[in-house]
């Protein structure tokens, strides 16, 4: 059995029980957790729990753990930051945040002069990137996408549409959102049609009946949808929205917060198709593992925020400027190449395990941001949940840690330092869990 001996006790183990039974007590049970890991330490893509079992970690912490758990030369800078202080307010300079600044002028994929807002999280960048779209628009409404994810604030909860469990509750939400399909080959909605372009399409006919282009202020989109089934979209949509966009004075919102940073095999998942933003946001992988998000914009859209028009207590704190700086610097050098380099190893072995496996209905992604959809054994591609949920579950017992996303599909995203032996490592326990579930073991 591949990597049996990684696996010491029964999982959870006693320790991990004795913690989650604590936990139970005290923390909110809102919190999706899939199965019971209760981690101890981790380096690289390894992680180990509190029992002393190893695993190779192909969720990163939700795409957030880019440069691996506890890079040397992460740790080192925001030790380095620590000792000279922990927080200053963003009212004050420091040398991090105007460092952090210019490096994500200079990777920004405007084209042109770009400036950053720094903040916590993605959901903050997006609450952000909204109210800056509004302030220099002056419109009101907005366009988003049926199986997108954009954070649980009420704002960005207004646009995320990728579980209706995110929603109830708690209508209701911001008004103006329309949502429209996202484009899926896979799943096509619009039959014997480019799906790209009819859903371009299905936007203006919103124009002409009851969505008026002058008064939306923008188009918020995931590049490569995330949560909603790590979906790539069909070669000319996104040039075809900016098109739109342009041609109706529309801002059109990149949401990069997943697939960004490197995440795709560039640092940002817009640059496959050459199309660039208005404005940006960042989040997950920019920290390496430290809570920071950004909302990146065309220098001639932010320098439009007057004095108090946006803030915030905790945006560009030094720790999380500095574990950011090194991120970038790391990805950019070596960790983007490496993410390409050996994501097109995994989507290769991938493929091999889809020839032998045909409850496999498509394997697709670009880097090391990737989906392998499950379906049943019916020319319908029915959805294969109940298995989906069950070689996730085996795979944590095999010592392999996933997620999934959508309605059945398992998603990879690895540390971008991962190496094609860990990538065979994986494929194995993923092989034996997949066989496992199909067994009903």
């Amino acid at each position: 059995m591949p990597n049996a001996a990684h696996i010491k006790t029964a999982l959870p183990g006693p320790k991990a029980q004795a913690m989650i039974a604590r936990d139970a007590e005290v923390i909110s049970p809102s919190y999706p957790r899939d199965y019971p890991f209760v981690m101890s330490h981790g380096r690289g893509t390894e992680v180990w729990d509190v029992d002393g079992n190893r695993f190779l970690d192909f969720a990163a912490g939700i795409a957030v753990c880019s440069t691996g758990h506890a890079h040397p030369r992460v740790v080192a800078a925001v030790k380095a930051a620590a000792d000279q202080f922990l927080h200053i307010s963003s009212d004050y300079w420091h040398e991090e945040m105007v460092g952090l600044g210019e490096r994500l002028a200079k990777v920004a994929p405007m084209g042109g002069p770009a400036m950053s807002f720094l903040c916590q999280s993605g959901t903050e960048a997006v609450e952000g990137a909204l109210k800056l779209a509004r302030y220099v628009t002056g419109r009101q409404r907005f366009i988003g996408f049926l199986g997108g994810f954009h954070g649980r604030t009420m704002g960005s909860l207004s646009f995320t549409s990728s579980k209706y469990t995110q929603q109830i509750g708690y209508a209701p939400t911001m008004p103006g959102v329309t949502h429209v399909p996202y484009p899926n080959p896979y799943r096509p909605l619009f039959a014997g049609a480019d799906q790209g372009k009819a859903v371009l399409d299905y936007i203006r006919m919103l124009f002409e009946r009851s969505v008026p282009a002058s008064e939306v202020a923008a188009i918020l989109v995931e590049p490569i949808q995330g949560e909603g089934g790590y979906i790539v979209p069909p070669d000319g949509f996104l040039a075809g929205l900016r098109a739109l966009c342009d041609q109706h004075g529309i801002l059109l919102i990149f949401d990069e917060v997943q697939s960004g940073t490197g995440r795709t095999g560039k640092m940002f998942a817009c640059e496959h198709w050459g199309v660039a933003p208005d404005i940006m946001t960042l989040a997950k992988g920019l920290g390496s593992g430290l809570p920071i998000g950004a909302i990146v914009a065309k220098k001639s859209l932010m320098s439009q925020w007057k004095r108090g028009a946006h803030g915030n207590t905790y945006g560009g704190n030094p720790i999380a400027c500095a574990a950011a700086n090194a991120t970038i610097d790391l990805v950019s050098s070596v960790f983007a190449d490496n993410a390409a380099q050996v994501g097109t190893h995994f989507m290769s072995r991938l493929h091999e395990l889809a020839a032998d496996h045909p409850c496999i209905g498509e394997v697709r992604g670009k880097g090391l941001m990737i989906g392998m959809e499950l379906v049943e054994d019916d020319a319908a591609r029915t959805p294969a949940r109940t298995l989906c949920d069950a070689v996730i579950t085996r795979a944590f017992h095999n010592g392999l840690l996933l997620l999934s996303c959508g309605t059945s599909t398992v998603r990879f995203m690895p540390p971008l330092n991962v190496s094609v032996a860990q990538i065979d490592e994986a494929v194995a326990l993923l092989r034996l869990s997949l066989d496992q579930a199909l067994a009903g073991g």
